[in-house]
Formats: structure tokens, sequence, C-alpha cells
């Protein structure tokens, strides 16, 4: 059990980390490296990454609601990916078992210098919302898109919500706003299935993850709603602010080893 005044450091992350991955994800990224600094070393990854997912479902739950009740866009857009990125989610947990990720950040690394590059190149993209494809083969993107990433949210994690919303507007031409939406119900449902399986196998300390995970909840909720107030364009400039730290944060991290 951390001591109160590092668990409520531990709980501002998680608060911080809500209202962020609400928005534009990347919140693991803020709350993975606060539990690896706050947990005794040599704490296994599988413990690391169940307790981080108990902290995420909560944030995760209270935007998804919150977008979902404002009818930015419709739950039957919903289910395919939702359904999806839960699968996927279930065999990324069965691999942490076996395999370490730390192979995955340069991979991480190299995808946001990309999707920023894209992003900043593309001014307009993400203003509006010009759906590419009929209803039947948007939906079967969406699931696909979704399938690969619960997959490695279940493995790995850090980064997905940003790679959903961006792989949202840049392959089916979702406006930010209804990407985030649909992005945070995707990662919803991994984070879920990810947290059920590790909870089952007792990979988390409830010590630690209860009171971030209430944090993180009302960060979730905080985020969501001022993503629906200031709408696509403002949506934007964040995703492009978050994208640039993670990108730091990355490359600070390969660099140390």
């Amino acid at each position: 059990m951390p001591s109160l005044p590092v668990l409520l450091l531990l709980m501002l992350a998680a608060l911080l980390a809500g209202f962020v991955d609400a928005i534009v994800g990347g919140g693991g990224l803020i709350t993975i490296p606060a539990l690896m600094i706050a947990l005794p070393f040599g704490t296994p990854l599988p413990t690391l990454l169940g307790t981080n997912k108990v902290v995420a479902v909560t944030g995760a739950t209270m935007a998804a609601g919150k977008f979902l009740r404002s009818g930015t866009l419709s739950w039957r857009e919903m289910i395919g990916p939702v359904a999806a990125s839960a699968v996927g989610a279930s065999g990324g947990v069965w691999l942490t078992y076996r395999v370490h990720g730390d192979f995955l950040r340069p991979v991480m690394f190299g995808l946001l210098l990309v999707m920023l590059a894209f992003t900043l190149l593309k001014p307009d993209m993400g203003n509006l919302h010009a759906p590419r494809f009929g209803l039947s083969h948007q939906r079967g993107l969406a699931a696909l898109i979704a399938l690969g990433l619960g997959f490695y949210d279940g493995f790995f994690g850090p980064g997905v919500g940003s790679l959903l919303i961006f792989l949202f507007v840049a392959v089916l031409g979702f406006d930010f706003l209804r990407a985030s939406a649909l992005a945070k119900s995707v990662n919803w449902a991994s984070n879920l299935t990810a947290m059920g399986l590790f909870v089952w196998q007792g990979s988390w300390l409830p010590s630690v993850a209860l009171g971030m995970a209430a944090a993180n909840g009302v960060g979730g909720y905080l985020g969501a709603h001022v993503a629906l107030s200031k709408g696509s364009r403002w949506v934007r400039g964040v995703f492009i602010g978050v994208v640039g730290a993670l990108i730091l944060r990355l490359g600070w991290q390969i660099l140390r080893g």
C-alpha cells in the first residue's frame, strides 16, 4: 500500500489521464508511468497492466456513457466495433502473460510520428463529418480496426485511443468529435474485457486501483463534457498536442533504454 501522499499523486495522475483520454486517448501514457514509479521495483507486468485497466475502465465508462447520451453517434454504429474490440482484447491479454511488450515502444513511436505529420499536413482533416463508405462497409472497417487495436490494448495499451481516433478520421472520414465518441466506446470494451481477465487472474492491486479508478471516472466525465461543448476543431487541436507529448514521452523511454 503506497503512502497517502503517493496515493494522492496517483489519483491526480488518474484524474488527468481520464480527462485527456476521454477527448483524444493516451491516458495510459500518464497512468502507466505513474504506476511504474509508485509501485515496488519488480512488480510483474500483468499486475501493473491489470491495475491500470481497473483504473482506465472507470474513466472509459463515464466518457462512453456521456458520448452515448449526447447522441453524437448512434448506438447501432457501436455494436460491431465494440464486440470486435472485446474479442481482440482477450487475445491481447493472453499474449501478455507470455511475452514482454517493450518491443512495441519503437513501433508505437513511429506510428505516432506518422499520425502527427499526416494530421498537420491535412489541416481540414476531421473538421467535417464525411463518411467515405456505405453503412455496411463502414461498420465492417470500423469493426476490423477495433479488432486489431483491441488486441493491442489487451496486450500493451498506451496510445490506443489516439490511434483509434486517427484511423476513424483518416480511413472512415469521421470528424474528430464522432471519431472520439466511437473510439471511447471501442476502448471501453477492450478495457472492460482486459480488466475482467486480469482481475480473474488476480493480477491487480485493489488498494491502489480503486482510489485511482474513482478519480479517473471523474476525469473521463469532465473530458467528454468539454469535448462535446468545444466541438471537432478543438478536439483536433488537443489531439495534435497529446500526440506530440506522447512522441516525446516514448522517445525519452526509448533513448533511456
